[in-house]
């Protein structure tokens, strides 16, 4: 099939009703070989800021030198930004050649007890074959959601990073903090490593027990008035404080002042400081990183409709903020990196999230608010956004 014949044939694949499980992701992977057992993987979950944390840690890594696959999802523009080498997408006649090459033996799966192969899982596989082919030095995945039965799940990555944990896809993962961080906890391996900023002391204590179980090192970033006195330690504690334009990490013997990401918004701070954290973490295997790949790599990285000025006049800011923590940060961002007389918010939705608590945030800094509704199938109706 050519390009245009690989997205027609992906997007007729399951995407809505899907029976969670490894099962199918790890039967096409033994079809081809297991190409993801060739990866040394970095593995980024969370509710909010795991494509910005992901995008950090692979540009850290190549201004260290390193040749870097990025597995992201969602996409923005094109299809394919979530299959990158370097910081250039997967050519489209590699992409076609890889989707051809999968489709007989997703069809074959898809007619055994497993059920159907999805348009997710196919994708990873295509990730995990461009990535092994290429030879790269690292693979950096992010969940696609959840964690625990996430296609990502089946590498053992080198470290595991859950960015924090909040409410949302509570139709699939809970509809509590603890339930939601129990499903992104399962992306823990036995004797790995885990870096976490989770500032919820109910999502902390389900992680850290998920550690203990799996006898792993977890790494926490906490800020200077998070952490509880009767919070659970961590193995390493970093102490991590936000300057606005800069962050400073502090703990053990790491001691980075001044890092100062490229990427607008305060929430980026945190983004790349659990980055650099998931870097540092990498001398257990001994691998280490310059202080100028670090400050450089975060200060380089980059990922569209994080914050994204488009237009300068009138100014045209473009986010994908879709549950009520990540509008809350939105809003204080837009505040903090943006004068304006009047602000007109765009708001569209899917229709397995909530408008109420993204309003609630983003509303009362509106003059307007203009509710829309895109042409796929799972958007919310304008009308439900307005009500």
């Amino acid at each position: 099939m050519d390009y245009t014949q690989s997205l027609e044939y992906l997007d007729g694949l399951l995407k809505f009703g899907i029976k969670f499980g490894l099962e199918r992701i790890t039967a096409l992977c033994e079809e081809f070989g297991n190409p993801h057992k060739q990866l040394r993987a970095l593995h980024v979950g969370g509710t909010n800021g795991k494509g910005s944390t992901a995008v950090f840690i692979a540009s850290i890594l190549r201004e260290a030198g390193y040749i870097v696959g990025i597995y992201l999802s969602p996409y923005v523009h094109d299809v394919r930004e979530r299959i990158q080498i370097d910081n250039q997408m997967i050519a489209k006649e590699q992409f076609a050649d890889l989707a051809t090459e999968i489709e007989p033996v997703a069809h074959r799966i898809s007619r055994t007890e497993l059920g159907p192969v999805t348009e997710f899982e196919v994708k990873t596989l295509m990730a995990y074959l461009y990535m092994a082919r290429r030879n790269v030095d690292f693979a950096v995945l992010e969940v696609g959601m959840g964690g625990r039965f996430d296609a990502t799940n089946i590498v053992e990555p080198l470290v595991a990073v859950i960015t924090n944990v909040g409410l949302d896809h509570t139709e699939r993962l809970g509809d509590t903090i603890e339930k939601i961080a129990f499903e992104k906890a399962g992306i823990v391996k036995t004797g790995g490593v885990l870096v976490t900023a989770v500032d919820r002391e109910e999502a902390w204590r389900v992680i850290l027990k998920r550690c203990r179980e799996e006898g792993a090192e977890v790494w926490r970033l906490v800020g200077s008035h998070a952490r509880r006195p009767d919070s659970p330690s961590a193995d390493v504690q970093l102490r991590f404080t936000d300057k606005g334009s800069s962050f400073s990490l502090h703990g053990g013997e790491v001691h980075m002042m001044g890092v100062s990401p490229g990427m607008k918004g305060r929430f980026q701070n945190i983004n790349a400081a659990a980055a650099a954290a998931a870097v540092l973490a990498m001398e257990k295997y001994e691998v280490r990183i310059s202080p100028q790949a670090m400050f450089t790599g975060v200060a380089n990285a980059y990922i569209p409709g994080r914050l994204e000025l488009i237009r300068d006049k009138p100014k045209l800011v473009i986010d994908g903020a879709h549950n009520p923590d990540a509008a809350r940060a939105l809003a204080s961002a837009v505040a903090d990196n943006f004068n304006y007389d009047n602000l007109i918010l765009v708001i569209g939705m899917l229709d397995n999230h909530s408008p109420d608590g993204v309003l609630a945030a983003l509303g009362p800094m509106a003059d307007r608010i203009v509710a829309t509704q895109s042409t796929w199938m799972k958007a919310l109706p304008a009308t439900e956004i307005a009500a």
